[in-house]
């Protein structure tokens, strides 16, 4: 029976005719059936898995030449095209639509000998932070499954938390995927804005979303990363620096220059025992030879509001072409006019949570709250990024929490403002665009995981996967005494 710890290690179990492809895929199409309760996933393509494991396992016995990721059965967020298969963004707007092409990072993983095995519940639109908001229904968590995995991308990290796949993909707009991951104990990454290609990602805030990954190895998280970085002629805004291999280079004595948010790690929304776990683990950061300060950080309170000033701003704009026109959901009266189908599409379409962020964008921008709000969030954001520099000329990377309290219970929070706010330590990142990661290294008493969230100088990729790597290692020999 297959036993994933690593890609390495199942590759190592393919050449040495230990395992195969299909054995792979039926293992993992027995877990997802088992674990269906958990509405993780919202499609299974098995027929199409199977046969993509037999060319795989032809190929290779064959003596073709195999890819970085032959036979690494992975599953996409539902935002992420896959030609010829359904896309919805969990949303019953685009419940029944099919996407004609390929997202760039999808059509990488193919190029690289990936299965894909299926689409993974999310936040409708990735708009949400405990993958409630689906138009199909909620996420559990495979830990607790009274407890939310954390979203937006909740159905990817608990495909990964409950083995029903090697590695999963998906998005980040505010924390959508190191969040999710902090809460079900898996590793989450975000790379910096622009490593990745956003085509075929569907938008929800274009200057913030970026494509990330879900592991269990920083090694692996690592291999997909080369994989689906680079330049892109589909994606403007992708970086054009020619990329350099990362999953080979992760192995570093170097000791580090580390700083953490003094107001962040002492701020009355913090659980107290991840206050207290980080602190004792910042000592053993020290006696690994590290040197880890606290610095003060003054713009904390305006981190939160200027995100969703800006989030929901351009998601107003990027959701106004659902429509029920072209594609996707429609209203069925004949007896309307066309703004009248436009209002009831939309009302229908989509659920609560994204008309409240629509509502808030399009207010934002409105005449006469544009430069009270929008302006002001950019001005904020520019200040962000000037402080993110200086912090960056003295210091090599930025540890923060992941989450102010472990997974809550589902229905348990009612007040959309306390939901956001939640959000305090996760916005930073997207805000300025620097790479970021939780790190699965922390239980409280009830056996929940919580992470220690770590931040670089943007396209720091390496560095920060190097420092991921010996804090998990650190973390590892701690527990052995």
């Amino acid at each position: 029976m297959l036993n994933f710890q690593s890609v390495k290690d199942y590759h190592t179990s393919l050449i040495n005719g230990q395992s195969t492809c299909v054995e792979a895929v039926y293992y993992y199409l027995k877990k997802i059936a088992a674990a269906s309760h958990l509405n993780a996933w919202l499609e299974v393509y098995d027929t199409e898995a199977i046969e993509r494991a037999k060319k795989l396992d032809e190929e290779r016995q064959n003596g073709v030449s195999l890819g970085k990721l032959h036979g690494v059965v992975i599953g996409l967020k539902d935002v992420i095209c896959f030609k010829n298969h359904k896309v919805s963004a969990s949303s019953r707007i685009l419940q029944n639509f099919s996407s004609v092409y390929n997202a760039t990072a999808t059509q990488r993983l193919l190029d690289e000998g990936a299965i894909i095995i299926g689409r993974q519940n999310c936040d409708e639109f990735a708009m949400g932070s405990s993958n409630e908001n689906s138009a199909f229904g909620p996420v559990r968590n495979a830990i607790d499954e009274e407890r939310v995995p954390g979203g937006s991308s909740g159905g990817s990290a608990v495909a990964v938390q409950a083995g029903t796949c090697m590695i999963s993909l998906g998005s980040d707009t505010g924390g959508s995927v190191r969040q999710p991951a902090d809460f079900c104990g898996i590793i989450g990454f975000k790379p910096s804005y622009g490593t990745i290609s956003r085509y075929g990602l569907i938008a929800y805030a274009s200057s913030f979303d970026q494509i990330g990954i879900f592991g269990k190895t920083v090694e692996d998280v690592a291999l997909i990363l080369d994989v689906i970085a680079g330049a892109d002629e589909f994606d403007s805004t992708v970086s054009q620096k020619a990329t350099v291999s990362i999953s080979d280079k992760l192995d570093s004595d170097k000791k580090y220059r580390i700083c953490y948010f003094k107001n962040a790690l002492d701020h009355s929304s913090l659980d107290p025992v991840i206050a207290s776990e980080i602190n004792t683990f910042i000592s053993t950061l020290q006696e690994a030879g590290n040197e880890v300060e606290a610095i003060d950080f003054d713009l904390l309170e305006y981190i939160v509001p200027a995100y969703y000033v800006l989030t929901t701003a351009e998601a107003s704009s990027n959701l106004s072409r659902y429509d029920g026109v072209k594609y996707g959901y429609r209203n069925n009266r004949t007896d309307i006019g066309l703004s009248e189908l436009y209002k009831l599409s939309r009302s229908e379409g989509f659920g609560r949570e994204v008309k409240r962020r629509i509502l808030l964008g399009t207010f934002v921008l409105s005449e006469g709250f544009y430069d009270a709000y929008f302006t002001k969030a950019q001005q904020v954001r520019k200040l962000l990024v000037e402080k993110t520099k200086q912090i960056f000329q003295n210091f090599d990377a930025i540890i923060l929490p992941t989450v102010p309290a472990p997974a809550y219970k589902i229905g348990e929070k009612k007040d959309p403002i306390e939901i956001f706010l939640a959000d305090i330590y996760t916005v930073y990142a997207n805000l300025v665009g620097i790479p970021a990661i939780s790190l699965p290294l922390f239980k409280n008493d009830q056996g929940l995981p919580f992470g220690l969230q770590v931040m670089a100088p943007p396209h720091h990729e390496l560095s920060l996967l190097c420092l991921s790597k010996m804090m998990m290692q650190l973390k590892q020999q701690e527990m052995q005494f």
